[in-house]
């Protein structure tokens, strides 16, 4: 009866043991399963931690980017600006200069040499050449003698080389015939004479130097001189002028 009893209790004992182990052995896995969730969940959020902290790295330097590039963008606009306004500058300089270039070559045609033709003679003049014969002798036209004096007188200083000073010469010696300087009228129309002896005017200026001395009363010299006319131009009407002033003389 002692021995049942003791069976019985140890059987109890046992049982107690057993559950007593299986509650810590329940309690050994509910500590494990709650470390490997604090730990998973520790590294989800270390993953979570890395993952903002990438994205919002990525994000700066995205924006970064975005800002270098926009800041590149504005830089190249500024120098698309101003490559615009230096070809624009560009393109006025080279209008410019084309219509200096267009001038330059006019005023140059305008200042070239050509050909003209006094009194039967061809040669080439410039054009301001041209223009001042063209003045003194305008002046001469008009009647003031003594101005058309000046101008015949400056224009042959002035171009000593002229086809001009045949015809300057003649015209300064009838201008200075009208304002009765004989002496130097008569100088002139020898210069004249000198210079071209065929000039289409040179009976007129023989004609013209025996009229200064009809006018200084110097018949003998005048006479000569008439004669000297149609001997040189003898089918002249300066000549037949001639002839008939030659009779006329004492």
């Amino acid at each position: 009866m002692a021995r049942g009893l003791s069976l019985r209790g140890a059987a109890v004992a046992a049982a107690l043991l057993c559950a007593s182990i299986g509650s810590h052995a329940a309690l050994f896995e509910d500590d494990e399963a709650r470390r490997a969730i604090l730990d998973l969940r520790q590294r989800v959020e270390a993953m979570r931690v890395q993952t903002e902290q990438r994205l919002t790295d990525e994000n700066g330097q995205l924006r970064r980017s975005l800002l270098d590039l926009q800041s590149q963008i504005e830089s190249m606009r500024g120098d698309m600006a101003r490559m615009t306004g230096q070809n624009e500058q560009l393109t006025r300089t080279v209008t410019e200069l084309q219509q200096r270039q267009t001038d330059l070559d006019d005023r140059m045609k305008k200042s070239e040499p050509s050909k003209v033709t006094v009194d039967g003679r061809e040669f080439s003049a410039n054009p301001q050449e041209k223009a001042d014969f063209d003045a003194a002798l305008g002046v001469f036209r008009s009647g003031q003698f003594a101005q058309a004096q000046t101008s015949f007188a400056d224009f042959v200083k002035r171009y000593p080389q002229s086809g001009y000073n045949a015809s300057a010469l003649f015209w300064l010696g009838n201008a200075q015939y009208a304002t009765r300087n004989y002496n130097e009228a008569i100088a002139n129309f020898r210069s004249m004479l000198s210079l071209a002896p065929d000039h289409a005017k040179a009976p007129e200026a023989v004609l013209s130097i025996a009229n200064c001395q009809i006018e200084l009363k110097d018949t003998k010299a005048a006479r000569r001189t008439l004669e000297d006319l149609s001997k040189a131009y003898p089918q002249s009407e300066a000549a037949q002028a001639g002839r008939e002033r030659l009779t006329r003389l004492k």
